[in-house]
């Protein structure tokens, strides 16, 4: 039994095999976890309410909770979870939550907790629904309701909830947890390597785990350009080399040179311009002149993100930098 187990846990997702179980294994949001720990202690744990950007801790903050409300063998009858691959529409709020909201447990004392994770994808209709069953069935059943906007949620359902917002991880947040999955899988990962992961990571712990399984999977070490090349990101390598070109080389050239090296890795663009926006505040430009190019920037990857030519953005972008480099020798030709 131990050995089919262990066979389980080998196959699972790291996601999976690594979420926390308990409150006290979680690794941020001290505030939201020692309040809602005080709700269940004092037996006083109200609807609740967790929105903020994914793979931030909502959905293992309640299943943690849930572990504690509940021994093993009640967990089944008295949670109701419902995720992204179910049908959340008016017929589900009617039948299926409201069927295990009207009922007790004999042998459990006690409320039920139902869990709807991405409630934001919920209909107006099965929200409207769903406010009259929270209402009816306090007593009996505490909901729990997800979702990454909360402005998707009605108000009527929002005021009879308490809202815990959960923000983007730090990456001083990420880095313990990130470093004890790569000891217990036994990784040989660099420390550019995990630079690159938490640079990657923009606050999610799932992406993270995520990125550091597919690339370990594809590669002996996890270093920088292994991660990168793994997901699909420009290299910092390559990024420097199109600055280089678009500010050093004509506009035939660079066009040319970046032409050829998008063909050959792969790249998008817009990642491309993401990453360019990060280094234009290093470049010694007049503010003025970085002001204008930020602009222009922002303007080409609205641009791209309407459906526009990528080889006519990328002209944009070349001559964004052309332009701007006249600028500075405009300005510098004027003090002088």
């Amino acid at each position: 039994m131990v050995i089919d187990k262990e066979e389980k846990n080998k196959n699972l997702p790291w996601v999976e095999k690594y979420r926390p179980k308990s409150l006290d294994d979680l690794i941020s949001h001290e505030q939201i976890i020692s309040t809602i720990n005080r709700f269940i202690n004092e037996g006083h744990l109200p609807h609740l309410l967790f929105y903020g950007p994914p793979g931030t801790g909502k959905t293992s903050t309640i299943l943690a909770c849930a572990r504690k409300l509940y021994s093993s063998k009640e967990f089944n009858s008295m949670v109701l979870e419902l995720n992204a691959s179910d049908d959340r529409g008016i017929g589900v709020v009617r039948e299926q939550i409201l069927s295990f909201a009207s009922t007790r447990t004999i042998f459990s004392s006690g409320f039920k907790l139902v869990i709807l994770d991405e409630a934001d994808a919920m209909t107006n209709d099965a929200q409207n629904a769903l406010r009259r069953v929270i209402e009816k069935f306090t007593e009996n059943v505490r909901f729990c309701l997800i979702c990454n906007y909360l402005s998707k949620i009605i108000p009527a359902i929002q005021s009879r909830c308490t809202r815990f917002r959960f923000g983007p991880l730090s990456q001083q947040q990420i880095l313990p947890r990130l470093q004890y999955v790569i000891e217990e899988e036994n990784l040989n990962v660099t420390e550019d390597g995990v630079k690159s992961l938490l640079t990657l990571s923009e606050g999610d712990m799932r992406k993270v785990i995520n990125i550091l399984q597919s690339t370990s999977m594809a590669f002996d070490v996890v270093n920088e350009d292994n991660v990168y090349n793994c997901v699909g990101h420009p290299l910092r390598s390559d990024i420097k080399n199109i600055l280089n070109w678009m500010l050093n080389e004509n506009i035939a050239t660079s066009f040319k040179n970046i032409s050829k090296l998008k063909t050959l890795k792969g790249l998008a663009l817009q990642d491309v311009i993401t990453e360019i926006h990060t280094l234009v505040h290093r470049i010694d430009f007049p503010m003025s002149v970085r002001i204008d190019l930020v602009i222009e920037l922002a303007e080409i990857e609205h641009r791209l993100l309407a459906g526009s030519s990528e080889k006519l953005q990328l002209s944009g972008l070349i001559a964004a930098f052309s332009k701007a480099q006249r600028n500075v020798v405009k300005m510098a030709e004027e003090e002088s």
